[in-house]
C-alpha cells in the first residue's frame, strides 16, 4: 500500500530509507576507485552495460572518465558497450539478445580489464551472459544492483547493492554512485601514474594483463622537459 502525502513526498521518503544503508558503500566505492585508477593508468580500460535508464547512467559514467569529472587531466579508458548500436544490432540479430554485450566483451576486453554491469533488478540475462563472458576471458567483473541477493550480484566478483525496493532510487543511488567513484579514481590516479612510470610490466593492480598498453594516458617525464612517455591505443 502507498504511503500517504504527495508524489514528491514519497519519492524523497524513499530515497532517504535508502540513504543510511547506502554510507556503508563508501569503502567498496573508495577500494574500487582505487583499483580502477591503477588499471587505467597500466593501460587497463573499463567496459560498461546497463539496460535502458541504467544504459543512460552507465554512459553518464564513461563521460565522466573519457572526460572529466571535475580538474581537468588525461583522458582515460572507458567504453559504454551498449552505445555501439550497429554492433549491438548485427549481434542480437545473428546471436540473439542475450549475446548483444558478451560478445563484445570477448572482442575488446583483456585480461586485466574491468567489466562494470548496471542493473535495478539483477536478472538481465544479456547483463548475466556478459559477466560470465568477463570471467572466462579473465576480466573482474563489478555489478551496481538493486537489493541483493540477486542473480548478476552472484555472478559478478564484487557488487553494490543498493537496499530499496523502488527502482528509481536505485538509479539515483547509481548515479551517486559513478559520481563518488569517478571522485575515488581521480583522487587515485596521480599515485597510480607515477608507479607505471619507469616499472617493467604493468603495475601489481594489473598482473595477468596481456597485450600492448591501450589507455590514453601520458605522463610527463622530467618536470615537463625530457620527452613524453605515451600509452597509445
Amino acid at each position: 500500500m502507498m504511503a500517504e502525502g504527495s508524489l514528491l513526498d514519497i519519492h524523497l521518503a524513499n530515497l532517504a530509507a535508502a540513504l543510511l544503508p547506502y554510507r556503508d558503500c563508501e569503502r567498496m566505492l573508495a577500494r574500487w576507485g582505487g583499483t580502477l585508477a591503477h588499471r587505467l593508468a597500466g593501460g587497463g580500460r573499463l567496459l560498461v552495460a546497463g539496460n535502458g535508464g541504467s544504459a543512460a547512467e552507465a554512459q553518464h559514467l564513461t563521460a565522466e572518465l573519457v572526460g572529466k569529472l571535475r580538474d581537468d587531466r588525461q583522458p582515460l579508458s572507458a567504453i559504454a558497450l551498449h552505445a555501439e548500436t550497429s554492433a549491438m544490432t548485427a549481434i542480437g540479430n545473428d546471436y540473439g539478445y542475450d549475446e548483444v554485450f558478451a560478445r563484445q566483451v570477448r572482442a575488446h576486453g583483456r585480461d586485466g580489464d574491468i567489466l562494470l554491469l548496471l542493473s535495478t533488478s539483477g536478472t538481465s540475462p544479456n547483463l548475466l551472459t556478459a559477466a560470465r563472458a568477463a570471467r572466462e576471458s579473465g576480466l573482474t567483473c563489478w555489478a551496481f544492483t538493486g537489493p541483493a541477493p540477486n542473480p548478476l550480484a552472484d555472478a559478478c566478483d564484487e557488487a553494490l547493492a543498493i537496499a530499496s525496493p523502488d527502482s528509481q532510487v536505485v538509479q539515483e543511488l547509481h548515479l551517486v554512485s559513478s559520481h563518488v567513484l569517478c571522485e575515488y579514481v581521480d583522487q587515485a590516479l596521480p599515485a597510480a601514474l607515477a608507479g607505471s612510470v619507469g616499472v617493467a610490466g604493468p603495475p601489481v593492480e594489473t598482473v595477468g594483463r596481456t597485450g600492448g598498453v591501450r589507455a590514453g594516458v601520458e605522463v610527463v617525464l622530467d618536470g615537463g622537459a625530457g620527452p613524453a612517455a605515451k600509452a597509445r591505443g
